[in-house]
């Protein structure tokens, strides 16, 4: 029997973001070798859980190795990625013989000393098992891919769409990718263009033009003769890397000059649309008018400049002071502040709280302060059962307190930094999103998978903080120049090179 080992690495690292991510972080966000991986991601809406798919389908044996995944945020310590690449090596070796390898990571990680952190893991990867064996690799649609991860695999296979909700399906079509490598009846050769582009993460949304255009074009053009893969990565703008930026890859059964020829055009049909890839959302004063006179509610005021699942702080108190300050009632705020957590827990349940929350990590504005009555505590854990951005399935925002203030306003005070990717969020403290008139969601478009549904209107708002949309707002140091929007006169390049 075919035997495939199955494993990954993934962290999105803001690399504008204080502080280091550490091991405790992917202990907390998910650890596990062995059984233990199909045991937290075999029925999660994820790529693992596609490449188990896959297993059954196509009947390979899957070797799990090691999958570490934590939160967004700052790069990782040297320490952390040297320890867990070095695991997932061991993992691989341990497996014995294997007719191919296939890994979840995300394309856009960055730790101490390695600024390509994937493009390291698969060259070692790579080394390890030899130039014969299929290396496949499952990507974030934000990796910004280098040329060290192209050289070192034989697939680069991305999802293909913002919210990220076929991530399932793209690991079962990397198992397949595979599997078929590893059979012999498929050579995968591939090859990518990268546009010097940063795209404004609201235009990167598939679902907006264009880039609906492009992921639809793409998604034909992978249908053609000889074209196993095509993905269209838009990059992940708040990490300082010389790959950042979007990807075209296309993957072809031994035909590299076809891959080379499809992959520049999709890069040209990207650059033809790139006065289009940017977006103008209102400011925080602004978008509250805009909330306080719209009449479909519940209301989703999108914090884009605390972006959770980007890297942000979790603690922007900027839209709470806003809302307050022009009268708003019947509003919920999530704020990350395990300290405030911890006085709501010693003053107890029923009680009432007089504490400042917020703003200690994003100083954009002050701590806000939180008067009213503790409505619960609860242990922040809760199952999301339907496809959603991020396919995580077991989810833990540590411990959570609940306090009404006047005026029918909620604030949910976390112990670990969430993002909004989960209704269950909010609904596994008892509370309706849907009955409340203002709803602050600390993202940019993934959190959209879950509250489209619900929302009556959409206004999203450019804040400032760690994840602010527009790249322009940043200082680059390590990127390609020239890019746009950074140099405004590659608007009139006809071509790029």
């Amino acid at each position: 029997m075919v035997r495939i080992a199955i494993g990954g690495l993934m962290h999105e690292s803001n690399t504008f973001a204080a502080g280091r991510t550490t091991r405790d972080d992917f202990k907390r966000g998910g650890l596990e070798t062995g059984e233990g991986i199909a045991r937290r991601w075999g029925d999660a809406h994820h790529e693992v859980a596609g490449f188990f798919d896959a297993a059954r389908d196509f009947g390979f044996e899957p070797v799990p190795t090691l999958m570490a995944w934590a939160t967004p945020a700052a790069p990782l310590t040297a320490e952390a990625f040297q320890s867990l690449t070095d695991e997932l090596l061991a993992e691989i070796k341990r497996a014995g013989r294997v007719d191919a390898v296939l890994l979840a990571l995300h394309g856009a990680m960055v730790a101490e000393g390695e600024t390509d952190a994937d493009g390291t893991i698969l060259e070692r990867v790579r080394d390890l098992v030899g130039p014969e064996i299929p290396l496949i690799a499952s990507l974030d649609l934000h990796g910004n891919v280098s040329n060290k991860m192209a050289s070192a695999t034989n697939a680069l296979v991305a999802y293909r769409t913002y919210p990220h909700v076929d991530q399932r399906s793209r690991g079962r079509h990397a198992g397949s990718v595979a599997y078929r490598a590893a059979i012999g009846e498929i050579k995968p050769t591939q090859a990518i263009a990268k546009p010097p582009l940063l795209i404004h993460l609201l235009a990167q949304e598939t679902e907006r033009e264009p880039m609906r255009c492009r992921v639809s074009e793409m998604v034909e053009l992978a249908r053609g003769p000889k074209v196993l893969d095509a993905s269209l990565l838009p990059g992940f703008p708040y990490a300082d890397v010389a790959s950042c930026g979007p990807t075209c890859v296309v993957v072809t059964d031994d035909d590299p000059e076809l891959a080379n020829r499809l992959a520049r055009d999709m890069g040209d049909r990207l650059w033809a649309c790139r006065r289009e890839l940017t977006a103008s959302p209102l400011g925080p004063t602004e978008a509250v008018q805009a909330a306080l006179s719209e009449r479909r509610h519940p209301v989703v005021l999108v914090d884009l400049g605390d972006n959770i699942g980007g890297g942000s702080a979790a603690d922007s108190t900027v839209l709470a002071h806003e809302l307050l300050r022009q009268g708003a009632e019947e509003f919920i705020v999530v704020l990350y502040d395990p300290e405030a957590v911890q006085e709501c827990i010693r003053s107890g349940v029923g009680s009432t709280v007089s504490l400042k929350a917020g703003g200690k990590i994003d100083r954009n504005a002050p701590p806000f302060r939180v008067s009213g009555r503790v409505k619960s505590i609860h242990d922040g854990t809760y199952i999301e059962k339907s496809p959603r951005h991020g396919g995580i399935r077991l989810n833990d925002q540590g411990l959570t307190a609940v306090v009404e203030m006047a005026g029918g306003n909620v604030v949910v005070l976390n112990s670990l930094r969430h993002p909004p990717f989960s209704l269950g969020q909010l609904t596994s403290l008892g509370l309706d999103p849907q009955a409340a008139s203002f709803l602050v969601v600390k993202g940019a478009v993934a959190y959209k998978a879950a509250y489209s549904p619900i929302a009556g209107a959409i206004i999203e708002v450019d804040s400032p903080g760690l994840t602010a949309a527009n790249p322009a707002r940043f200082t680059y140091e390590r990127i390609r120049r020239p890019i746009l929007p950074l140099d405004p006169e590659l608007l009139e390049e006809a071509i790029w090179s």
